[in-house]
């Protein structure tokens, strides 16, 4: 029997299970490393969390109703490991009426798709360092988020079903300037589209790269593509900037698609 599997499930299998493996080596060296002492600010009165929240790409804020339960501690040492988050704590009593907060609960907040994602008494029951790192690192979405598999978990949990991805090497001396204007167009489309960055110069990501099916000469590129259905398209690409992004996004979103990938579909079908 011949069918036709959606490039959508691939690609999520593809970002979710590629590199998981080399993730917690990740945490695990970042936990080894040397970091400043940090501790979440501590709150009480609403103006100053409403700043937190909106001064922050990513907030977490711990709102506790005790704060000698185990779970304290080991939310504390989470500043240590995730140093471009803002973490915040507080048990005012204001504060928990103004968020709706009936019991322990740590709290993210995010700009990109102004979602707000709880951990709610029953979870936090259960959470050790690692389940909360877990957490953290899949819901970690900033203006341009760093490709890795926990992201992408994060990614495909979003309500936002288009997702732009740059592949780039990091190592480019025109890296740091791209990703500047890159994150000054991912602005124009909040809430509409994700922006991802992926880094070429990882032998690991080129599963991502050819899904697209580009090649290395064609780098940098921008690849588009919406989790609901087969609609994606790439576009190669010499210089970053926000107008040639920005119209990228726009066509994408018209439905003025380059090339004709149902037919590529079409002829990628499987014997099963």
């Amino acid at each position: 029997m011949k069918i036709s599997r959606s490039r959508c499930l691939i690609l999520s299998f593809i970002f979710l299970y590629g590199l998981v493996p080399e993730v917690t080596a990740d945490v695990e060296e970042a936990s080894d490393g040397l970091h400043t002492p940090q501790e979440p600010i501590w709150l009480t009165d609403i103006s100053a969390t409403e700043e937190l929240i909106n001064a922050a790409e990513v907030a977490i804020i711990g709102f506790f109703q005790d704060l000698e339960i185990p779970i304290v501690s080991v939310f504390r040492s989470m500043t240590q490991q995730f140093q471009d988050i803002s973490f915040g704590i507080s048990n005012s009593s204001e504060l928990l009426t103004h968020y709706n907060i009936t019991r322990n609960s740590i709290c993210l907040f995010r700009q990109v798709d102004n979602e707000k994602l709880n951990l709610d008494v029953e979870e936090i029951e259960n959470l050790d360092a690692a389940k909360l790192s877990r957490f953290i690192q899949m819901n970690n979405l900033h203006w341009v988020t760093e490709y890795s598999p926990l992201v992408a978990a994060g990614l495909f949990s979003t309500m936002i079903q288009t997702h732009l991805l740059l592949m780039m090497n990091k190592a480019s001396p025109e890296y740091e300037e791209s990703v500047l204007r890159y994150q000054k167009a991912a602005k124009l489309f909040q809430g509409q589209i994700l922006f991802v960055l992926v880094d070429s110069g990882r032998g690991e990501n080129r599963k991502v790269i050819s899904y697209f099916k580009l090649k290395e000469s064609q780098l940098p590129a921008l690849a588009i593509y919406e989790t609901v259905d087969d609609k994606w398209d790439t576009l190669p690409i010499t210089e970053v900037n926000v107008e040639k992004v920005r119209d990228f996004c726009d066509g994408f979103q018209k439905g003025m698609l380059l090339r004709d990938h149902k037919a590529e579909e079409d002829a990628g079908k499987e014997e099963l």
